[in-house]
């Protein structure tokens, strides 16, 4: 039985236009409808998130996703959004993009579910026996110039102050466009999907359908996603936050969601999650009183179907390892990127053993790591406010020469009240 998609995403805040009767035809009968993905990377990055989800929700509303992967766009790329022109890549970087690219979606799409599995197509299939002369004779003729330009995704580039557009990128929602009519004649598609950004385009495709087979599509966007101060969102301060846990580790994944913005999560909440609406708004309520917790469930969700239970219960446990009650064989036993990733912002001092070896006690060490006299050392101590590596130490180990053990032969954790600094071994000789 199908469910009401447009609804779906209506009351998720998912949808900014859609053609007249799109609600009322995708619910009486199960219908084909695309996404394009543009490789310009061998991951998607969060910001990819959103038209996913679009598949997704489509699927379980009963209809048949396909997820297309422009391997031949990707070579010319979409001027939609940008105010410059994009380096090209080669064709055999963009075929190593496809493949990282096809194996992420496979994780949110079920690909062997009956009548309405998901498929993965590549345009490249479709273009690479292709004359110039023979698209430009049978696709191009349909278009106007005057119907080209008069897209946003045109006249901003064409605007006052900008660089301008260069044939190559004027020509893409020429292909765009076609791609729809190819999946329209030889997979029966009805309906594109994207973001609000790419109406201008699948409407283009629309008009083909219409010009080159007289036939009749729909469309669907969806709006794009912001941060609170109207960035783009899907970025930290490192940049894009990748799918591919080899170029944003689980670790750094969870902790982005962790740390949104409060006033973004309900928004997240219904974008990200495929939790019912009755408990999306338990959490906005919750979001008074709790935000963190609210936030982790967040987190924890996106993290979870990302990667893995796996991946998330690890990325929980470094999580813990500064401020929970881990201990010195929790941090000498978690894997050396994901112990410098965790480590990552706390201020360090670097030694030699030389160095290290001069400090006459424990008192010396923390009086210079932590720029405090030695009688404030002290009093902390007597208070049980220090510790080395996740051990409290009291007045007589205080005076002590420093023997403490270096986690991975490289760090030595203080910390003092609730805040932490680190003393880095240098892996390297003393000069004779």
């Amino acid at each position: 039985m199908l469910k009401n998609y447009v609804a779906e995403l209506r009351w998720r805040g998912m949808l900014q236009d859609a053609m007249p009767d799109t609600e009322e035809k995708l619910l009486q009968e199960m219908t084909t409808g695309y996404v394009g993905f543009d490789p310009t990377a061998d991951s998607l990055h969060i910001g990819n998130l959103v038209p996913i989800m679009l598949l997704l929700h489509f699927q379980r509303a009963g209809h048949k996703p396909i997820a297309l992967v422009g391997g031949a766009t990707g070579m010319i790329g979409d001027p939609s959004g940008k105010s410059s022109e994009r380096n090209l890549l080669s064709e055999e970087q963009l075929q190593k993009n496809v493949a990282g690219v096809r194996q992420q979606l496979e994780k949110f799409l079920d690909f062997e579910k009956g009548e309405n599995a998901a498929e993965l197509v590549n345009n490249y299939d479709w273009y690479k026996d292709v004359s110039l002369l023979d698209f430009l004779r049978n696709v191009g003729k349909h278009l106007t110039v005057n119907y080209m330009m008069s897209k946003d995704s045109v006249k901003n580039r064409m605007g006052e102050g900008s660089e301008g557009i260069s044939f190559t990128e004027f020509s893409y929602q020429l292909f765009q466009g076609y791609d729809f009519y190819h999946l329209y004649k030889h997979k029966n598609c009805k309906i594109q999907m994207g973001g609000s950004d790419q109406w201008g385009n699948i409407t283009t495709g629309s008009e083909l359908v219409r010009r080159m087979e007289g036939g009749s599509v729909l469309a669907l966007t969806c709006p794009l996603l912001t941060k609170s101060d109207g960035a783009k969102f899907g970025k930290s301060e490192e940049g894009n936050v990748w799918l591919d846990p080899e170029r944003t580790s689980p670790y750094k994944f969870y902790q982005f969601w962790l740390n949104v913005n409060d006033e973004e999560v309900p928004k997240l909440l219904r974008f990200f999650t495929l939790f019912e609406k009755e408990r999306i708004e338990e959490l906005e309520v919750e979001m008074q009183t709790n935000p963190n917790a609210v936030k982790r469930i967040l987190a924890e969700d996106i993290t979870r179907r990302v990667h893995s239970e796996e991946a998330l219960q690890n990325a929980i446990k470094a999580s813990q390892l500064l401020f929970g009650k881990s201990t010195l064989n929790d941090l000498e036993n978690t894997d050396e990127n994901t112990l410098a990733e965790v480590l990552e912002d706390v201020p360090k001092k670097e030694y030699t053993q030389t160095a290290f070896d001069a400090l006459e006690s424990n008192v010396d060490m923390f009086a210079e790591v932590l720029e405090m006299s030695k009688g404030e050392v002290r009093r902390m101590i007597k208070n049980n406010g220090l510790s080395i590596n996740q051990e409290k130490i009291n007045a007589k180990q205080g005076e002590e020469k420093p023997e403490a053990k270096f986690i991975k032969d490289k760090y030595l954790l203080l910390k003092k009240g609730k805040s932490y600094s680190l003393l880095v071994k240098k892996q390297v000789k003393d000069k004779l």
